[in-house]
């Protein structure tokens, strides 16, 4: 029998009209055809893991819907491939308005069974290494939140790499949910007024 969480169910009661019913045309297809997954709601939006690793997520926005398998970048659909240098919105399910607009379920299952057995076989996407110097990807979860706030959204993509990536670092490594949001709410209010992640120490 599926195991619900509360909290997933309440984010899509809450998601717009169209979205509801693809967010759960989504999970029931999850649940279907992954009966051990583990459902939750991390940095805001529903996570789906299997055997103690990240599978899938999905997320509902004001107007379209996504849905990333995290370990997209290895499997072997080529509409998955590139995805990691695509904006989000640019991604294969990235930006889903309607029902319609999904793939036929025997091809989205073709791809949710390539990424169980992926958790199964415990493989990781490796780490890739560079002389250069890291440009951090910011997360899904901290551009959604930045969204909510044009000003903080302006700044911080105005700013130097290395603004962001002190940003990026200290809300990825958060242990904790509820230490994210926090750091998230903090960080928002703080790139609004322009203040770098250590301002506090240069007073």
């Amino acid at each position: 029998m599926a195991q619900l969480d509360k909290n997933v169910t309440e984010y899509i009661s809450n998601s717009a009209e169209f979205a509801q019913p693809i967010l759960e045309h989504w999970r029931q297809l999850i649940h279907k055809n992954c009966p051990e997954v583990v459902e939750a709601i991390k940095w805001g939006i529903p996570h789906f893991d299997y055997k103690a690793d990240f599978m899938c997520v999905m997320a509902s926005y004001k107007s379209h819907c996504s849905f990333t398998f995290i370990k997209a970048e290895i499997m072997n659909d080529p509409r998955l491939k590139g995805s990691k240098v695509l904006k989000p919105i640019q991604r294969f399910l990235g930006k889903i308005t309607q029902l319609s607009d999904l793939p036929a379920d025997n091809d989205f299952v073709a791809l949710l069974r390539e990424a169980i057995m992926l958790n199964e076989k415990g493989i990781k996407v490796p780490a890739k290494k560079s002389d250069k110097p890291q440009i951090l990807e910011t997360p899904d979860y901290f551009l959604q939140r930045l969204s909510s706030n044009s000003k903080a959204k302006e700044i911080f993509e105005s700013k130097s790499n290395s603004f962001r990536k002190e940003y990026i670092l200290w809300i990825s490594d958060a242990k904790t949910d509820e230490t994210r949001q926090k750091r998230l709410d903090e960080a928002v209010e703080w790139i609004a007024d322009g203040k770098s992640r250590f301002w506090k120490s240069k007073k």
